[in-house]
């Protein structure tokens, strides 16, 4: 959550700095602002709102070749220009843009106001501006200075300092992901990695305690302690510059009909189809550490929680393993029992998300072992398992995932038989199900050359007060993925339930014309289904059915979506695609920010 970006180097920095904060926008937009120095002088320029609401109040030119800049969610203090960054110490002397939540800032407020300092702010960040500051004052070198307040900090920072008499910007990274850009004769900071690639492909990922000091030609790491340490160059996947949103009205349009190509990218070269089972290279896994596994637990929040339950199901099912999946945020509190020959997978779109690195820290402060899942190269997640899956989905721009669910399905699908083929799963069903997955692609493909009657579904859900979901068996985390979307997207309250628990309480919300999504494929619980549908037929629902092709259950729905016929384990890459598109369209109609949802930003970087 919230956006850094910041350059020093030769070129001016004002374009480069607005450029930076659009393409990292889905990180926050409750306000951004730019700090420019040029030589002594140092002007800033913030505002509420969108970075496109920035134009409005920056100098048509500026010749400052160093800068940093912010685009904000707001964690503390309201949505105002005194709280929008960057924050400038009491003096004027320091530009501080903060990433995290400063824990104890009460307490360093309040050494503040005993020297006689007001903070402007409602903000935990304004405090840090002012104590790099106090320490400047007290002879501290900037480095000095940042390392002696955030060494009486407690809580999380990604963190870019910049300072009126001394060249260098000072960047730290605690708990919230910080990323150097290296060209030549110029340097980058940012919070995520694409938007350095238009740049540059060399990068550095600061890790938890790095503090770095960048000049325009180079940059120092060391640790908060003051022991300097190497600065690791990464080479950039050449994806994430491919993120430009191109003739789509929206990026989720985009990253909605990308997803026959990005699952394509997801299994090449994992699908062993004459052997009957995927293999994930990246997982490391021998024989005998799969015969041996107790149980797996899969870990994720919000979408990658529902992908993780379709994983969790896919596991038992073919590998006859005990499966679990856990709400990441729920997970550490929890106290959970780590058996050290479990599997654990860390799944993430962004490899950053707080909660799911909280319980990784805690798998392995017990003895066990994760595996990361993520769409992000180099992130902190892949770097803090060391093992893992990337799901090769490319950069995901809109805030409401799509692309990512699906790829995260096929790689645990993939698990899930690599698992299944060492027992239970036979040569011929792993061969079925390889092929499957290798056709789903093309009946993507198939199903938007033909996406059915979805606005006349829109029209129902656009003038509903709720909206009721429903799906059994691996269709129940599908409903839940459905109702996500169209919550985020279009704010219409959603509930998605497994259809056998409808009549245990969500029933009681039907009432004429109500419209109930249900998904319900051709599978061995279809039938069980069709009984929720009779259910709210009786109470006057409207149903929006999501269906085989060529199923006569069609005759079912008030609106019916046919989807191509698939492996039965295999159906929520389909399903879902409708439920997509249904939350586009009624985000579209009635308005919506479609990429940008209120309140609401792609990577969660705080607890």
């Amino acid at each position: 959550m919230c956006g850094i970006f910041a350059y020093h180097g030769q070129q001016q920095a004002l374009p480069l700095l607005v450029e930076g904060l659009r393409r990292l926008e889905y990180r926050g937009y409750d306000s951004t602002g730019v700090a420019l120095a040029n030589g002594n002088e140092v002007v800033r320029f913030r505002t509420v709102g969108k970075v496109g609401n920035l134009h409005t109040v920056l100098p048509s030119d500026h010749p400052a070749t160093k800068g940093i800049a912010h685009t904000r969610w707001a964690t503390h203090g309201g949505v105002t220009e005194a709280n929008t960054h960057p924050h400038a110490s009491f003096d004027g002397e320091v530009q501080l843009v903060h990433n995290g939540i400063i824990e104890n800032f009460r307490q360093l407020k309040a050494q503040l106001s005993a020297a006689g300092i007001t903070c402007t702010s409602e903000t935990d960040s304004e405090v840090l501006a002012h104590h790099v500051a106090l320490g400047l004052k007290e002879g501290r070198s900037p480095e000095e200075a940042v390392a002696a307040v955030l060494n009486k900090a407690r809580g999380t920072w990604g963190l870019c300092v910049m300072f009126n008499a001394h060249d260098a910007l000072v960047c730290a990274r605690h708990g919230s992901p910080l990323i150097i850009g290296k060209g030549d004769g110029e340097m980058f900071v940012s919070s995520d990695p694409h938007p350095l690639a238009s740049h540059t492909n060399r990068v550095i990922y600061l890790e938890d305690g790095d503090l770095a000091t960048i000049t325009s030609d180079g940059v120092r790491v060391s640790r908060l302690g003051g022991q300097e340490v190497e600065a690791n160059v990464t080479v950039l996947d050449n994806d994430w510059g491919e993120s430009e949103l191109g003739d789509s009205p929206h990026f989720m349009h985009k990253e909605i009909h990308e997803q026959p190509d990005a699952l394509r990218h997801c299994i090449a070269g994992r699908v062993e189809r004459t052997l009957g089972k995927g293999h994930l290279g990246g997982m490391k896994l021998t024989h005998e550490t799969i015969v041996q596994t107790p149980h797996v637990k899969l870990l994720g929040c919000g979408t990658s929680f529902h992908a993780a339950e379709i994983g969790q199901m896919l596991i038992e099912n073919m590998a006859r393993i005990p499966s679990v999946a856990h709400i990441s945020s729920e997970y550490r509190s929890n106290e959970p029992v780590i058996n050290p020959k479990a599997l654990h997978l860390a799944i993430s779109q962004s490899g950053e998300t707080a909660d799911t690195i909280a319980a990784i820290k805690e798998i392995h402060l017990k003895g066990g072992q994760a595996f990361g899942v993520v769409n992000v190269v180099g992130s902190t997640i892949a770097r803090l398992c060391g093992q893992g899956v990337y799901i090769h989905s490319g950069p995901e721009q809109s805030v409401a995932s799509t692309k990512a669910f699906t790829n995260m399905v096929a790689a645990l699908t993939i698990f899930a038989t690599q698992l299944g083929r060492t027992g239970n799963l036979s040569r011929n069903e792993g061969r079925a199900i390889m092929e499957g997955l290798q056709q789903a692609p093309h009946l993507m493909e198939a199903y938007f050359d033909n996406p059915g009657p979805i606005d006349e579904a829109v029209d129902l859900l656009c003038n509903a007060k709720s909206v009721l979901f429903l799906g059994r068996g691996l269709s129940a985390p599908v409903a839940k993925e459905g109702a996500l979307k169209l919550m985020e997207i279009a704010y219409i309250p959603c509930l998605a339930y497994p259809a056998g628990e409808m009549k245990h309480g969500p029933i009681a919300l039907l009432e004429e014309g109500s419209p109930v999504v249900v998904i319900a494929p051709n599978d061995h619980v279809k039938a069980k289904t069709l009984s929720a549908i009779h259910e709210c037929r009786a109470r006057g629902a409207r149903i929006i059915l999501i269906h085989e092709k060529g199923d006569v259950i069609a005759e079912e729905g008030d609106v019916s979506i046919a989807v191509p016929a698939i492996h039965p384990l295999l159906t929520p890459l389909l399903t879902v695609v409708p439920l997509q598109l249904m939350a586009y369209r009624a985000a579209v109609k009635l308005g919506r920010d479609v990429d940008r949802p209120r309140n609401l930003a792609k990577s969660v970087t705080v607890e």
